[in-house]
């Protein structure tokens, strides 16, 4: 939502395009959000909707009574034509424009009046991209959560198909970890951003109708002005298992880096597999470092891999922190976060936490004394060489194209293992 698509962010959703470098090319000029109305609260503020109606056809879903239909020419006066200059972000998927709608009629108003949106016009791509969008408007025009970016509305015209969302004014959190430019988030706003990230998937995991994000990453996840953290992009969201199934058996899509190795393998999906991008994100907090970066060398090209054997051991911890905190952040607290991101990352499943189960412990942590005091400059040394050589040739296969900070136009990149 905030950029319109920030090449970083290469949704999953066609053959995972290999981005090299892990790094998604940044276009988003700007982040995307509205004038949320929608402020974070405690995690037991559900979404009216947390029973998910299930509708099986397109006109279903497209009757949704929560999400506006826009004409395309509502659309384009609101984004004045969809002029360059509005342009929020852009990626394979298409690009993200910033417009303005009055706010209580939600027709199209003068530019800095009103309420600002953000309009995703997705390229024509055939099936694929159109069962994507169909897809966000399916869960997006039906759960409302205030750690989910809200659907505004969307337009099917012809061969038009367009997303317009609340605009998040802070952009991706992609951006504020890897980015030069924006001040280093302190210690104090990553847990924040974590533990807003974690309310979204476990509201998704605990509906009565349970919801697999897939692809859960950092430039999926957009902030407001407060840095509260909001989940956006369900082109590749599904439905979870029902009944005595234990898995969802699906195409393999997602982003390298984050997806989880089993699924990887098997396509067989259950939400332990968002637990497992979850570790990823939380060491991607921590260490503000990419999931993947081809720019690095050696083992050091694969963070979770290079990390894994800092984290459960207090005094080489810091050798994995992030240097632009210069050390201001509380010991204990970052051993503990680092511990459940390793719990996360465990390569079995079933052994992994529930998001409701890791959210309890970030709130745990953050309500702690040692969450906000004890800050102790560390000393950090050169990180020295990993045990482990080589990167295992499950995580190898995906190939990583993040989406942009903004909540629908980048390209996703599909995990298609074969």
């Amino acid at each position: 939502m905030g950029n319109c698509l920030n090449s970083s962010s290469a949704q999953v959703d066609t053959t995972l395009s290999s981005h090299a470098s892990g790094t998604s090319k940044n276009v988003s000029k700007s982040s995307y959000s509205g004038p949320s109305s929608l402020t974070i609260s405690s995690y037991s503020e559900m979404s009216s909707a947390s029973s998910l109606q299930t509708p099986r056809s397109e006109g279903e879903i497209l009757l949704s009574p929560s999400v506006k239909p826009f004409s395309f020419i509502e659309l384009k006066n609101a984004t004045r034509n969809f002029r360059p200059d509005s342009v929020l972000g852009e990626g394979g998927f298409g690009c993200v424009f910033k417009g303005w709608i009055d706010e209580f009629t939600l027709t199209a108003s003068k530019p800095g009046s009103g309420m600002i949106i953000a309009v995703k016009k997705l390229k024509p791509e055939g099936f694929q991209g159109h069962k994507e969008w169909l897809t966000e408007v399916k869960y997006l025009g039906q759960l409302r959560h205030p750690n989910l970016v809200k659907l505004v509305g969307y337009c099917s015209e012809g061969d038009s198909r367009l997303l317009v969302y609340e605009f998040m004014p802070k952009g991706s959190l992609e951006n504020h970890l890897f980015r030069r430019g924006p001040q280093p988030l302190p210690w104090a706003t990553r847990l924040k951003v974590a533990i807003g990230a974690a309310r979204g998937l476990a509201f998704l995991h605990d509906a009565e109708e349970q919801v697999i994000y897939r692809d859960f990453k950092a430039s999926n996840i957009l902030l407001d002005a407060e840095f509260n953290a909001k989940l956006s992009d369900f082109g590749l969201a599904k439905a979870g298992p029902t009944g005595d199934k234990t898995h969802v058996s699906t195409q393999v899509m997602g982003t390298q880096g984050y997806a989880a190795p089993e699924y990887i393998a098997t396509g067989r999906l259950t939400a332990k597999s968002d637990v497992y991008s979850f570790g990823v994100v939380l060491l991607e907090l921590l260490s503000g470092r990419r999931a993947l970066d081809k720019q690095k060398t050696g083992i050091e090209q694969d963070l979770v891999e290079w990390a894994k054997p800092y984290l459960g051991d207090k005094r080489k911890l810091f050798r994995i922190m992030d240097t632009k905190l210069e050390g201001q952040y509380p010991q204990k607290a970052a051993y503990t976060a680092a511990t459940l991101a390793s719990q996360c990352l465990n390569l079995e499943p079933k052994t992994r936490p529930r998001m409701s189960q890791v959210l309890s412990s970030l709130e745990e942590l953050q309500a702690s004394k040692g969450a906000s005091k004890d800050h102790h400059k560390v000393v950090s040394s050169p990180v020295g060489k990993s045990p482990m050589r080589q990167v295992p040739h499950h995580r190898q296969s995906p190939r990583n194209l993040t989406p942009l900070a903004s909540p629908l136009p980048h390209h996703r990149q599909s995990l298609q293992v074969r």
